[in-house]
């Protein structure tokens, strides 16, 4: 009598930093047990497989796939559909994949002033005839293609249909073992649930006693600029706290390691536009009803998007800056 076959699974990594395939090996010893469970089908970070592979397999086939990192390529685009044909369970792993991620943050310029910048502008770069990558390239009977670099880039549910949510950048090594173990034991909740606990990550954090009923600021530090106090609530010392807009699950790493919370488990089920969330609750803990004095207190943010909008700005209500001079086939190109 034959042994029935483990669920297959399979991991892929599309516009993100690879942090997400590390936390998969961050589970140290836990892999094995991983590993028993499931046959790995499908990892080309790790393992000598090819897109000729995924191909070749049935529809369906594949019980989960995790696929972490946003959509910026075509090739990225293509991957994302071949894997919701082929898995079961199409799974966004990381703040990249169900947000944007910080790959999103590209969506503040369009394509060619990004060509621009990279081919032209940079200090170390010497392109006199200014050479831009080309999608299609043949000499002397040969040809080469390149993945089309779209001019926005999009969380994984904006190209195809996902099935859950695994946040985090990266996921964390307990968010991942419950999650796995949820897939194998059938007992998944709702499909489109992101896997975490639905509450924010001030509930979690060790400092939530500290931090005071009435909250007022006058300035707001980075973290570089003060000397943290480690038994304090970090927004109550003035430094931007993501924890009020995020969804909690991570075990507060980083309040723990004295550093404030930058979002990257997004936001609960009651938050519509996380990067909005934040900006109300800045804005009614500033200590000022002067127009003057409460830009100088604002100013002290230097980089609003980059800190209220870090790893959700290809999902939220914005998505992307809006140029005078960008291409209606870019226009076209999103609406895909």
């Amino acid at each position: 009598m034959t042994e029935p076959s483990k669920p297959q699974v399979a991991f892929y990594w599309c516009a993100s930093c690879g942090g997400c395939e590390e936390a998969v090996v961050d589970l140290a010893e836990d892999i094995l047990g991983v590993v028993e469970a499931v046959d790995i089908t499908f990892w080309p970070v790790a393992l000598d497989f090819k897109r000729a592979d995924l191909e070749a397999r049935p529809d369906g086939s594949i019980a989960a796939a995790f696929l972490n990192g946003a959509i910026r390529t075509s090739e990225q685009e293509e991957m994302a559909r071949l894997f919701r044909r082929k898995a079961q369970l199409l799974i966004a792993f990381g703040a990249c994949a169900q947000l944007g991620g910080i790959p999103a943050l590209g969506n503040l310029w369009e394509r060619n002033a990004i060509f621009r910048k990279v081919y032209e502008e940079v200090p170390s770069l010497t392109n006199p005839e200014h050479t831009y990558p080309e999608e299609l390239w043949s000499s002397d009977g040969y040809v080469i293609t390149l993945p089309a670099f779209r001019d926005t880039v999009r969380a994984l549910d904006q190209v195809v249909e996902v099935d859950y949510y695994l946040p985090g950048c990266p996921p964390t090594p307990k968010v991942i073992q419950d999650a796995v173990a949820a897939i194998l034991s059938g007992t998944l909740p709702p499909r489109g649930t992101v896997l975490a606990p639905d509450i924010a990550l001030c509930d979690q954090c060790p400092l939530k006693e500290s931090k005071p009923e009435r909250l007022l600021i006058t300035e707001f530090k980075r973290p570089h600029q003060v000397q943290i106090d480690p038994q304090t609530c970090l927004l109550a010392q003035g430094i931007v706290c993501l924890g009020p807009a995020t969804r909690g699950g991570c075990e507060a790493l980083c309040p723990r390691g004295h550093m404030p919370c930058t979002g990257c488990f997004g936001p609960t089920s009651r938050v519509i536009d996380v990067g909005a969330k934040m900006t109300s609750a800045v804005a009614s803990i500033v200590d000022a009803t002067d127009p003057q004095t409460i830009d100088a207190i604002l100013a002290t943010i230097p980089d609003p998007v980059g800190t209220f909008y870090r790893y959700s700005l290809a999902s939220s209500r914005l998505r992307r800056r809006v140029l005078d001079d960008r291409p209606a086939a870019a226009d076209a190109e999103d609406a895909g």
